[in-house]
């Protein structure tokens, strides 16, 4: 593989320089619709629910909005609640199943590779007085739909499995699982952060799905749930009655213009063919180009994933020294997922897939974006072999260990 003249150069790259982003997996940037919808958004003077004509422009671009949305979630756009982002989304979805319950003493299952917003949710669940099991994954971090039926009860209320982890990439069976919770009457919950814009939203067959704008190239800060009908669920945040009383507060109109515009390109994107076969080519060479570096293991292996994210650990070395020694040579990648960068843990979704710790504290997570180029990741690649090679010649010694 030729390799940059700069590769491990000792300064890092000066303003100007090109560097590789992958870590879209983390967050992503604004596409330009995004940005012109955003700027759009902040004109619009007037409150949604106030009634005059400066409210309801501020309404019809909400609702106009809402429609979009819809088209990306698979559904009515009466069944759009929009949210802070992702992690009140699933905080919703659980957390407000539980407390709609005429007996708080109900069932919830989850997995232990579930995002920590997922987890800590159900967390508060059993606060509130529920039940949560949570199911271990098979070794490439699968989850068995036939370990959910096992694990159903006569007060089973929610299933809530992610659509694709946002470490490893793999896409779990959701639509089968799905079907399994119908069928013992409970409700299918599912943490689609990691695939709207890339996958069919609809074929997951859940009645409560989450999103979020900035990992589909919309702002921060903005998500939405889709709420199937007939789905009872209590409020978490209470005051007016927007949202159709599920999520009280002034909507935020410049982020939801931001998101839906986001998600209509995303969807514009999604079936075309050139795309997906780019997609899978930049990860093919990405992996590639990675397996120079001799003494890989890809998380994951053997399990359907998304071609956006590619987990390795490579031998010998810290993942999160790899990530910082990376960093200043303009290669953005992390060490899994970024709600716990610093954490000197071990990832939860790779000891839950029977990772030993020190195969799991030298893993990378690269996360191409929709744009990412053939030529980035080999650049990247490249980078990245020559600076896991310099660690291995530190010697074990010379490699920061936990404290």
């Amino acid at each position: 593989m030729t390799r940059p003249s700069s590769v491990l150069s000792p300064s890092p790259p000066q303003p100007g320089e090109t560097g590789v982003y992958l870590d879209h997996a983390a967050t992503s940037p604004m596409c330009p619709e995004a940005v012109d919808a955003v700027v759009r958004g902040m004109t619009i003077t007037g409150n949604p629910s106030s009634r005059h004509d400066a409210g309801d422009a501020a309404k019809e671009a909400l609702e106009s909005s809402r429609e979009q949305m819809a088209a990306l979630l698979g559904c009515t756009a009466e069944e759009v609640v929009f949210t802070g982002g992702g992690s009140e989304a699933n905080a919703l979805a659980i957390c407000g199943t539980v407390l709609a319950a005429a007996d708080r003493r109900v069932h919830v299952i989850t997995t232990a590779i579930e995002h920590s917003a997922v987890l800590e949710s159900c967390g508060f669940a059993r606060e509130l007085g529920a039940e949560v099991t949570i199911l271990t994954p098979d070794g490439r971090g699968w989850i068995d739909p036939d370990d959910v039926r096992r694990a159903l009860r006569p007060n089973t209320v929610l299933v809530s499995v992610m659509h694709a982890n946002n470490e490893t990439g793999v896409i779990q069976p959701v639509a089968d699982i799905a079907d399994i919770a119908h069928e013992a009457g409970a409700l299918m919950h599912t943490d689609a952060v990691q695939t709207a814009g890339k996958q069919h939203l609809a074929a997951t067959g859940a009645d409560l799905v989450s999103v979020s704008a900035h990992k589909f190239y919309g702002p921060k800060g903005i998500g939405a749930l889709k709420v199937a009908p007939g789905v009872r669920l209590a409020p978490l945040i209470r005051g007016g009655s927007q949202e159709r009383g599920l999520r009280a507060g002034t909507e935020n109109v410049p982020g939801v213009l931001g998101m839906a515009a986001a998600a209509s390109v995303a969807l514009r994107h999604l079936d075309d063919p050139a795309l997906g076969e780019q997609r899978r080519q930049v990860r093919a060479h990405l992996l590639k180009g990675l397996q120079e570096a001799g003494d890989l293991v890809v998380n994951g292996a053997g399990a359907p994933c998304v071609p956006e994210t590619l987990n390795v650990s490579f031998t010998g070395i810290r993942g999160d020294t790899l990530v910082d020694l990376l960093a200043v040579h303009g290669i953005c990648v992390s060490a899994g997922s970024a709600c716990h960068a610093g954490s000197d843990e071990p990832s939860h979704v790779l000891t839950a897939m029977g990772i030993p710790a020190e195969r799991a504290r030298a893993a990378v997570r690269f996360s191409p974006g929709r744009i990412t180029t053939v030529e980035a990741v080999t650049q990247a690649a490249a980078t990245t072999v020559d600076a896991v090679g310099r660690l291995r010649s530190l010697g074990p010694a010379n490699v920061p260990q936990p404290a």
